[in-house]
């Protein structure tokens, strides 16, 4: 049976210029590329055309529907090789990739990577905490990748850093179907203390 369309009109996607070590890390981000197209879903990414970023932006472009890649032209001799897949986007620096991969999603999904993986999942993260944006954010927990990541920020609820209501922020998934479903049902919550944080309009229109 075929799904229907998303109430996501683009999903950013976080994850690494490498393959990782194991096969189901580079069949996960093809099989999220492809859910992306079964449910009518463009693509934002960081522009790199190797390693998971590689992978999950051919199988959305070869299902048809339109890639952008947010690449700072310093990183492109490093993370493209051979044909550019898609609309590829160059900024100065991180910054600008970052912010422009925000505005541009309605949500977000973080496939395992390393550290700008984690940098990215963790700042859109805190912007949410903040209130900044109100766009949902997931991770394809493959293999039980994220545990650690999710064991370590439960102790940091339990230790009192971080609090439950920004513990919910993060949505979790082994597979992209559950995980596009979960998003897709994510309802934000804030304490009391971010409900009352205003922001000035030209913090929020880098971001939403």
């Amino acid at each position: 049976m075929e799904e229907t369309k998303s109430i996501f009109k683009r999903v950013c996607v976080f994850c690494g210029s490498s393959s990782g070590k194991k096969a189901s890390y580079q069949e996960a981000a093809v099989e999220l590329g492809k859910e992306l197209v079964e449910r009518r879903i463009d693509l934002v990414y960081g522009g790199g055309s190797v390693g998971l970023m590689g992978l999950v932006s051919q199988a959305v472009h070869d299902g048809g529907r339109h890639v952008l890649g947010i690449i700072p032209t310093s990183l492109m001799p490093r993370e493209i090789t051979g044909v550019t897949v898609g609309e590829v986007r160059a900024v100065s620096n991180m910054h600008q990739r970052k912010a422009e991969m925000a505005r541009q999603a309605d949500a977000f999904i973080a496939l395992p990577g390393g550290y700008g993986t984690m940098e990215e999942l963790l700042e859109v993260i805190t912007w949410a905490q903040l209130g900044i944006h109100q766009k949902p954010v997931g991770l394809l927990n493959v293999d039980g990748f994220y545990n650690s990541l999710l064991s370590f920020i439960d102790k940091a609820v339990d230790e009192g850093f971080i609090s439950p209501s920004a513990r919910r922020i993060i949505v979790s998934a082994p597979t992209a179907k559950q995980l596009v479903r979960a998003l897709e049902e994510y309802v934000p919550e804030y304490d009391e203390v971010t409900s009352k944080l205003v922001w000035e309009e030209v913090d929020r229109l880098n971001y939403v």
